[in-house]
């Protein structure tokens, strides 16, 4: 799948060797995966834990989602490449099974025999797709002979986004973003103190990061990896391990974790010593920290209640607001947050964040720290929810971040002191999830 312009990365890691003995029903899941996904936020996921797939072999069920994301990163690129075989599209359902068949063989380097083979029988069960069995046959084998043709890594965006990050980030910055999303980024781990990041690395065959994460390619069940166990790390993206450290917590402070779930930040507050409170409105959510907690053996209060209802009257050292937000920064690891989200979210979710940031403003003590992140690349979720917060909150002022300090891309520093996380940085290393993240001290 050649881009235009420019020299094509290296194809995604394949999938197994066994890919080719992946039977038909392993493609009707990517299938429903891949649809789920398209049609509603946390599709994926739900339809992941559904019966019609927690049943499947589990080679099978990591086959169909690999398959499914590999879809969705490459979906504009795949249909560049179809839409070039017909004069009119055919149903969805056959876009489908053709989507499914060339995230196989373009992405994850599945046989093309097994892929095609396979793909007219999905064709054939498919009433819909039925009388379409021979376009499907005809159209994967002549791209197989032809070769799929120039494709351009922007048409994987939305067009919606495109626009927005264009305006935002500029034309080159749009094309470093739209290739940051292509492959399947690597496994980010942050460390318990006293862990030597050296040696974990040697563990999961990584390397270390500015800033002491460590990150590997290795796949699987994070479950079997050396050192799960022990507890001496857990899985976070290196952005995302940045605003805690931003906060820079010393043992023996106070720490409000708002809008904490899944948790990562509340481990790192915890296992900097500081005594942490965390709040989330999902008890659901909660679980997955409380089990980390327990695994790593460090300690927080955790409550679940949504953090404006939360009536104690405490007030901190330090307090971190990761806001609920659209979460686009997040589409290496999630491509179909891309796909979900609506324009009008942004605003939506917007006003949410500034009613967040007044409340977290409330619960920081006098000369006290607050740090405000997202993981959105939207600005309307990010700077501009600062600059007007200073406005109602002139007792606030910002406090330059070091990018070296909290383990960041040295770009990342905006010229107001806040840190901007583009996916594109640290490009050669794999890139990094996208966060804005800003902090502020209380001087009254």
């Amino acid at each position: 799948m050649a881009e235009k312009g420019r020299t094509p990365r290296p194809a995604a890691p394949s999938a197994p060797d066994a890919a080719a003995d992946i039977g038909v029903e392993a493609r009707i899941a990517a299938g429903l995966l891949l649809n789920a996904a398209l049609e509603r936020r946390n599709g994926l996921d739900e339809t992941l834990a559904s019966p019609a797939l927690s049943s499947l072999p589990a080679p099978d069920r990591a086959f169909a989602r690999a398959t499914a994301m590999a879809a969705l990163r490459r979906l504009g690129e795949i249909d560049q490449i179809l839409d070039r075989r017909f004069s009119k599209r055919p149903p969805e359902p056959v876009m489908t099974i053709l989507r499914i068949a060339l995230a196989q063989t373009l992405v994850l380097e599945t046989p093309a025999f097994a892929a095609v083979s396979t793909a007219v029988k999905l064709a054939e069960r498919d009433a819909k797709a039925r009388p379409y069995k021979n376009l499907v046959n005809a159209v994967l084998r002549g791209i197989g002979r032809d070769g799929p043709g120039l494709t351009t890594a922007e048409a994987n965006l939305p067009d919606w986004i495109a626009a927005r990050w264009k305006a935002a980030y500029g034309e080159p910055g749009l094309a470093a973003l739209a290739l940051a999303g292509r492959d399947e980024p690597p496994t980010d781990l942050t460390l318990k103190p006293g862990m030597d990041p050296a040696d974990v690395a040697a563990a999961v065959e990584g390397e270390v990061l500015p800033g002491g994460n460590v990150r590997t390619g290795r796949r699987g069940d994070v479950a079997l990896w050396p050192g799960f166990e022990d507890g001496g790390w857990w899985v976070q993206d290196a952005a995302a391990a940045a605003p805690a450290r931003l906060l820079d917590v010393k043992p023996g402070e106070t720490a409000l974790d708002l809008c904490a779930a899944p948790g990562g930040k509340t481990l790192q507050l915890a296992a900097a010593g500081a005594e942490v409170t965390a709040l989330d409105r999902s008890a659901s959510r909660l679980k997955r920290l409380d089990a980390n907690l327990k695994r790593t053996g460090l300690e927080a209060r955790v409550i679940a209640v949504p953090a404006e209802d939360w009536e104690e009257p405490d007030q901190f050292d330090a307090v971190l607001l990761d806001a609920p937000c659209t979460s686009t920064g997040t589409y290496r690891r999630n491509p179909e947050v891309l796909r979900a989200t609506r324009p009008a979210e942004v605003a939506k979710l917007a006003d949410v964040q500034h009613r967040l940031l007044d409340v977290a403003a409330e619960r920081v003590k006098p000369g006290g720290r607050l740090v405000y992140c997202t993981c959105s690349l939207e600005r309307e979720e990010g700077e501009t929810q600062i600059i007007a917060f200073l406005r109602r909150n002139p007792a606030f002022k910002t406090v330059a971040a070091d990018p070296g300090a909290v383990g960041a891309p040295a770009e990342a520093l905006t010229p107001e002191g806040w840190l901007r996380i583009l996916p594109s940085m640290w490009a050669e290393r794999g890139g990094v999830d996208g966060f804005f993240a800003a902090l502020m001290v209380r001087e009254d």
